[in-house]
């Protein structure tokens, strides 16, 4: 039993080193992604387990040796660096203030939503209280091509509500609907929001542009048929992660572009804002990796299928930086510190760039120790961060309904602990 407790020791010292320093080399860069993604994510229940787990063990007789003794100070050890990580959660504030008046998303003394109000686990199909949710929508029929969509939206009928499009990641060849944005979408229908949770076909049976053209015929069924859901044709935001925040940003700023659109090219397929977490927003330069993203194995074989070295104007044209421009809409871009698969790095040049184009805000929020995907689980942070989206896109209807433009950000303040960055 000794060492029993030594191996329990170990295992919960990594997963905290882990969690606070993530490997990002080649051979280890997927295990430890879903270690820390699950350590960081669910820690309340990592700290649980593993402190039954270690009372066990030394109730058994796992401190009759030098052994046992030695995994007892890694267990607690590890089980503080994961106490840590919950701290750093729970101290997620997100704050948006334009140049005017401010918008403060987390106003001090402001009563918070109740975690159960804003959260459902991954997997739940089960709506929300005072959530209407309809499954199954076909939005592209052609030939065998069945395209679904659910909606979520307020059980009340009322007047047109704003409409969100969530498009959900998965490396662009894997994913569902029914698995990601739903904490997001259940709380933004209790707001008053109608969202539309979108399936897209997926590689490598889909080849590149058609995953942003199945998008692109969403915008166009949403301008004919938003009505049937009670929302507004002329009104409509886009979220999404991971390859969803890729294909997010794609939507946003490529609305219009011929070659994305064959057979319906003048459709006006632009949105009013987006919200991408944690994507990819160039393939063509390194930066961030030691190799451009277009130059991985899962671009060249399964997504785009060309050669990267032969084929830049290819990936460039699948980059959403190449379509930066005056025009684009308002953005705010979410990642995490401590994205192990897509770095920070990611997230700020696409920032910076979009700063030095864009007519409109582009607010930019790094949430501290967050790993990729950190938005999937109920914690502490999604709560918050799903509060500062939900009031950011609530602001940006509230000045379309007005008819003035989008403010000019000011600041994003994360975390108590950490310096604004905006």
């Amino acid at each position: 039993m000794p060492y029993v407790l030594l191996a329990l020791g170990i295992l919960v010292a990594l997963a905290a080193a882990n969690a606070h320093a993530p490997r990002r080399d080649a051979v280890l860069l997927v295990p430890s992604f879903f270690l820390g993604w699950l350590t960081i994510e669910m820690a309340p229940h990592v700290l649980a387990v593993g402190a039954a787990a270690t009372a066990l063990a030394a109730a058994f007789g796992g401190l009759d040796g030098w052994a046992g003794w030695t995994g007892l100070a890694l267990a607690l050890a590890g089980m503080a660096g994961i106490a840590a990580t919950i701290a750093a959660s729970r101290r997620t504030v997100v704050t948006l203030r334009d140049c005017g008046a401010p918008l403060d998303l987390e106003p001090e003394g402001a009563p918070r939503y109740p975690l159960a109000h804003l959260i459902v686990p991954p997997l739940c199909l089960i709506p929300r209280k005072g959530v209407r949710v309809d499954r199954n929508i076909v939005y592209r029929e052609e030939g065998r091509l069945r395209l679904k969509l659910d909606v979520f939206r307020p059980a009340e009928d009322g007047r047109l509500r704003p409409g969100l499009m969530q498009i959900h990641g998965g490396a662009w060849v894997i994913g569902d609907k029914r698995e990601q944005g739903l904490p997001l979408l259940n709380h933004m229908a209790l707001q008053g929001w109608v969202g539309f949770n979108v399936n897209y076909r997926l590689s490598p049976r889909a080849t590149w542009p058609e995953h942003l053209i199945d998008l692109k015929h969403f915008v166009a069924w949403y301008k004919e048929h938003a009505e049937e859901y009670g929302a507004d044709p002329d009104f409509l935001c886009v979220t999404g992660g991971s390859a969803g925040g890729h294909l997010t940003a794609l939507v946003a700023l490529s609305a219009n572009e011929p070659r994305f659109q064959p057979g319906f090219e003048d459709v006006d397929t632009t949105v009013q804002g987006a919200v991408p977490f944690y994507g990819v927003y160039n393939l063509l330069e390194a930066g961030p990796w030691p190799v451009p993203m277009g130059a991985t194995r899962i671009m060249e074989k399964m997504v785009v299928k060309k050669p990267f070295a032969e084929n830049h104007e290819v990936y460039a044209q699948a980059s959403p930086v190449s379509y930066i421009g005056e025009d684009a809409p308002p953005f705010f871009v979410i990642h995490g510190s401590r994205d192990s698969l897509i770095p920070a790095a990611e997230a700020r040049r696409f920032v910076e760039r979009l700063r030095d184009a864009s007519g409109s805000p582009v607010i930019y929020a790094e949430m501290k120790g967050a790993q990729h995907g950190f938005d999937v689980f109920p914690s502490y942070r999604t709560a918050r961060v799903i509060e500062a989206v939900e009031r950011y896109l609530t602001g940006l209807h509230r000045q379309y309904r007005q008819g003035t433009g989008p403010a000019v950000p000011g600041e994003v303040v994360q975390s108590l602990e950490e310096p604004s960055v905006g």
